[in-house]
């Protein structure tokens, strides 16, 4: 071959293979871009079967894995607003009747509807302080108070006559004595009635009004049945803060917390109950700095749930709800993999700790044997927080580090007389309220929380105390009227449950 030969062939082979090289490279450059695509890809379908994952989850949940209350398993469950969540505009007015509104007056019964007529003379002359004759006036001023006596209603009537001197002919009438003639239409009882519909059993003042006039043919305006849940809650404030001192020196106390509004305004409604006494109040938040008072000194031990706002409350002196817990080991059953399988273990943990401990409630087993059998459950349930703590996994680990760190409340219940493993006392002290807020939509008025928090105390300790739900409130009615001391909500046998608890020995 000639040396031009030679070297044309050298020089095509070299720019044959720069050829191949460059694209080799620029294969490289696409196989590196796909590869790029893919991990993005593989990165996106990782977040989006987490994210499947987290909403199957929340799909998942109802009363039975969450804290959701059992109202919300309905399947008829939709948003406040309705179907198309629409919402009137205010019109700017203050609330109540309006400039120019003609109002209306409650209009006395006839004579002949009268049961009892009370008579006021005047005693002496204004002209010459003569004393006068018992005449009756056709004309005198009367004054009725409509009251329940025997299931029927009973009107008593005040009548000032007006009386001729037959001396120098001056007309003299009885006066007004305050002291003699009610300033309420309403006597006690039926008070007492009216507020214990609206604010124990929830009818609403329109349904209330309507139930007065079918059952009892009496006829009362919004604004009576308004001015007498008003007269009730002034009567009830003593009683509150009668059944607040005794749940606060209780030797073993429940606190819960739902929601409330106040004319659409977000509120917090928390509910603190001891075996003799449950107390309600509404605050505008639920920070610890705010309920902190509702709690009073740092006395017995506390029931709840791992919220922080109890951080102020001694770990030692408190119980862990597990009925919070074994719905939380419900939820981390449900999922798959390792998040699964320790949640499957520790609700077998869980429901052998509530066996053995109706076992005991039941009268099978006594506190030694209870506190014998539930060492190992202890100790298991322990052993399977510490390795969900360590397993690094979302939505587990952290809960598991959490329960982990109340460990010091998770078994209060077996060593002190008196404790519950859970918060059942309170979620049920609560139900109703729930109940209400569902219905009625909350308050509009702080006068409406104060009527609604004494009317709820007073009627659940009441029947706690085993008292006449209807002649304590009548009592109480009753002093505010005369100015006279209350009766007394909680009895003095309730004394021995004020004691701080104690651990058994």
């Amino acid at each position: 071959m000639a040396v031009g030969d030679e070297t044309e062939g050298w020089d095509g082979a070299a720019a044959r293979i720069g050829f191949l090289e460059a694209a080799l490279a620029e294969r490289d450059a696409k196989l590196a871009e796909q590869s790029a695509k893919l991990a993005e890809q593989d990165a996106k379908l990782a977040a989006l079967i987490e994210q499947v994952a987290k909403l199957t989850e929340v799909l998942g949940r109802n009363s039975k894995n969450s804290h959701l209350p059992p109202s919300s398993d309905g399947p008829g469950s939709s948003a406040s607003g309705g179907a198309t969540g629409h919402r009137s505009q205010k019109s700017g007015r203050k609330r109540g009747g309006q400039k120019g509104h003609r109002g209306s007056h409650r209009e006395l019964l006839a004579p002949e509807c009268v049961d009892t007529v009370v008579d006021l003379f005047p005693e002496v002359c204004l002209g010459c302080a003569c004393p006068l004759p018992r005449v009756v006036d056709v004309a005198a001023c009367r004054y009725q108070q409509l009251e329940l006596r025997e299931h029927r209603p009973h009107v008593t009537e005040w009548r000032r006559h007006e009386v001729d001197c037959e001396r120098c002919g001056t007309s003299t009438r009885a006066a007004y004595d305050g002291a003699k003639i009610p300033s309420s239409a309403f006597g006690p009882c039926l008070t007492a009635v009216v507020a214990l519909l609206t604010g124990a059993y929830h009818l609403s003042r329109r349904k209330t009004q309507q139930l007065l006039l079918e059952l009892f043919g009496i006829s009362v305006s919004l604004g009576a049945i308004s001015a007498m849940e008003q007269r009730a809650s002034e009567a009830l404030k003593s009683a509150h803060q009668e059944a607040l001192l005794e749940v606060q020196y209780a030797g073993v106390k429940h606190t819960d917390a739902t929601s409330w509004t106040r004319g659409g305004k977000l509120m917090s409604l928390w509910t603190l109950a001891s075996a003799a006494a449950t107390v309600y109040q509404i605050f505008v938040d639920g920070c610890r700095d705010t309920i902190q008072p509702l709690f009073g000194p740092r006395v017995g031990i506390l029931v709840s749930d791992r919220a922080t706002v109890f951080s102020f409350w001694a770990m030692a002196l408190r119980q862990i709800c597990h009925a919070h817990l074994f719905r939380k080991f419900v939820a981390f059953s449900e999922r798959d993999g390792p998040a699964g399988a320790i949640g499957r273990e520790l609700l077998e943990c869980a429901a052998l700790m509530f066996e053995y401990w109706h076992g005991f409630k039941d009268g099978f087993l006594t506190r030694q044997e209870l506190q014998f059998w539930l060492r190992p459950v202890q100790r298991n349930i322990e052993r399977l927080l510490v390795r969900g703590e360590k397993a690094n996994i979302e939505r587990l680990s952290g809960s598991c580090a959490d329960i982990l760190a109340h460990r010091d409340a998770l078994w209060t219940f077996v060593t002190h007389e008196g404790v519950e493993p859970t918060n059942n006392h309170a979620e049920l002290e609560l139900r109703d309220f729930v109940i209400w807020r569902k219905r009625s939509f909350g308050s509009q008025s702080e006068r409406g929380e104060r009527f609604a928090e004494r009317m709820m105390t007073a009627v659940r300790t009441a029947r706690k105390q085993c008292k006449d739900v209807l002649d304590f409130m009548v009592g109480s009615i009753t002093a505010y009227i005369d100015g006279t001391m209350a009766p007394r909500l909680v009895g003095a046998d309730a004394v021995a449950l004020i004691m701080p608890c104690q651990p058994l020995s």
